[in-house]
């Protein structure tokens, strides 16, 4: 429900705030007075497309706002979907600057125009007189079925379990795909595969192998400047450890004088014992250390074999080269024994057809229970707006089993509205024989009854009511008054009788300063609606007669 829109600085208007209440509320006001331009700003905030040159200041920025009270939508998943905040009462924002650049907010999160446009949908329905494109839609004329139909609970589980049948059926092409490829390349990839198991890498190998090559090929020189630092630290005269010997000596015997000393000559011994320790490391690797031409050229052999599998593979280590062994073996494994896990999906897959055709049956079983009483109760609204003789076809078409696309999103079903507003006259589609006027009653009556059965939007009708009169509008009105019964209807409308059923009044004007128009907008209490409704009836100057016609209308019966 549309609670409160707030307009700024879009055509007429430069500050404009509605507060909309629940049941029928009513528009009124002279042609060209801003009606059209209300509509115009609240279909911002619903993602049309905004131009500044409409803008009744060019130097400020627009801002459009609404405030939806939305918690009888179960909207909660789509604001998980877009990462939104949900609130019970949710703001719409848009702001468009002087040089055209749009910003959308809801609840004060930045939002795209797509995600404004599909959340504006569920919350506000625009119709007018000429927009006849959704009644002919087929989806629209199924989503009339299925909510007369009431049965939401088991629609949601087919098109739950109809979404994984789609997701299954598309990874069994994919399986049959590469199955098949990987069979017409099995020969190559056992080829490729052998090569690399003959191999026998293992990880870290390449990093061992090179290691110990760089170490064979500087033998000499490691082994002399290790010998070299042994020499310097244990065997020659003046050797580091014979020296901090010495050094010790002289400690030890200086340790009754100072405490301290014997402290330092603890540490020195210790700084000995350390460097006994890495002296006889590095006597021990220097012994290892030798010059082997023949594990050097053993190691230029492997080696020289896992670069080449690397440059004919194209990568850059032997891990790599292991991933691709095993990619290999699955491709392998695949093209042996992927028959199996096809026949397995396939078999998986019709069984999941079975029980998606049962569901589907089922719901085109309640599907064609609900026409007798979705035609009945058009055509008996569509007579008491004076269309006696209209009829309403609802055609239901179960497709064939076996045919391409037998099972869709929807079922198995595809539905067709046929209409004729004339007496004798075989119906056919609307978009062919119906007027401007007879789908706009015609649109009143579905939306009618589908308000009955599920929550709707807010509804706007934008004179939808033209071409009517009298009695009729009278009956028009009545209909929209037991549709907003069950949604909020906001119409704008000239026709007293219809203006005379809201619940709220609204009255557009224009105001003429010395310097501007404005468009401004009141709501009316009962006094100023009976002015009003008057003047609508008979002219600016309305008598008596007037005045109590309109009292009447109100159903206010005191003269």
């Amino acid at each position: 429900m549309l609670q409160k829109l707030s307009i700024s600085n879009y055509a007429l208007i430069d500050n404009l705030e509605i507060s909309f209440g629940s049941g029928l509320n009513i528009l009124t006001g002279e042609t060209g007075a801003g009606k059209s331009i209300i509509l115009g700003a609240l279909s911002l905030i619903l993602g049309q497309r905004a131009e500044s040159r409409y803008f009744f200041n060019q130097q400020k920025k627009c801002v459009i706002e609404g405030l939806f009270r939305i918690d009888a939508f179960h909207l909660k998943q789509f604001f998980i979907e877009n990462d939104l905040d949900y609130e019970p009462e949710t703001v719409l924002r848009r702001e468009i600057s002087a040089d055209g650049k749009s910003r959308a907010f809801v609840n004060d999160t930045p939002v795209n125009l797509n995600a404004l446009k599909a959340l504006g949908e569920k919350l506000i329905d625009i119709h007018s007189q000429h927009a006849t494109l959704e009644i002919n839609d087929a989806e629209f004329q199924l989503l009339v079925v299925d909510a007369v139909a009431a049965h939401e609970d088991l629609l949601n589980d087919y098109r739950f379990k109809f979404r994984l049948f789609k997701k299954d059926t598309a990874s069994l092409q994919q399986l049959i795909a590469e199955s098949e490829k990987a069979k017409a390349d099995l020969d190559y990839y056992q080829f490729q595969f052998d090569e690399l198991e003959k191999a026998g890498l293992t990880a870290g190998e390449q990093e061992l192998l090179e290691q110990e090559l760089y170490t064979l090929n500087n033998a000499e020189e490691i082994k002399r400047n290790l010998s070299g630092a042994h020499y310097l630290m244990q065997e020659g005269e003046t050797s580091a450890i014979i020296q901090l010997h010495e050094a010790g000596h002289q400690l030890s015997s200086l340790e009754k004088f100072n405490p301290q000393i014997e402290e330092l000559h603890q540490r020195l011994n210790s700084a000995v014992i350390e460097l006994k320790d890495i002296a006889a490391e590095i006597e021990n690797i220097e012994q290892r250390t030798h010059t082997d031409e023949t594990r050097a050229g053993e190691i230029n052999t492997r080696l020289s074999m896992v670069y080449n599998l690397q440059k004919k593979h194209r990568v850059n280590s032997v891990d790599e080269l292991l991933q691709l062994q095993d990619d290999l073996s699955g491709k392998i494994q695949q093209a042996v024994f992927g028959d199996e896990a096809i026949e397995k999906l396939r078999k998986q897959l019709n069984s999941d057809q079975n029980g998606l055709e049962a569901l589907a049956q089922s719901i085109s079983a309640n599907r064609q229970k609900a026409i007798p009483g979705i035609e009945a109760s058009v055509i008996s609204s569509l007579s008491e707006m004076g269309m006696e003789s209209a009829v309403l076809k609802v055609e239901l078409e179960v497709r064939k089993s076996g045919s391409p696309d037998f099972l869709t999103k929807n079922g198995i079903d595809e539905v067709r509205f046929l209409f004729t507003a004339n007496k004798g006259h075989t119906p056919a589609e609307m978009s062919k024989v119906a007027s401007g006027g007879e789908l706009s009653r015609l649109m009143l009556a579905i939306k009618s009854l589908i308000a009955r059965n599920t929550a709707l939007p807010t509804i706007i009708f934008d004179e939808i009511d033209a071409g009517v009169s009298g009695e009729v509008a009278n009956k028009v009105g009545q209909i929209m008054e037991r549709l907003a019964n069950n949604l909020q209807v906001i119409t704008i409308t000239h026709l007293p009788q219809i203006a005379g059923k809201g619940g709220n009044h609204y009255f557009v004007y224009k105001d003429d300063t010395a310097t501007a128009t404005y468009t401004r907008i009141k709501q009316l209490d009962s006094n100023e609606r009976v002015l009003e409704i008057a003047k609508m009836l008979s002219g600016d100057n309305p008598g008596e007669s007037a005045l109590q016609n309109a009292r009447e209308l109100l159903g206010d019966l005191r003269s």
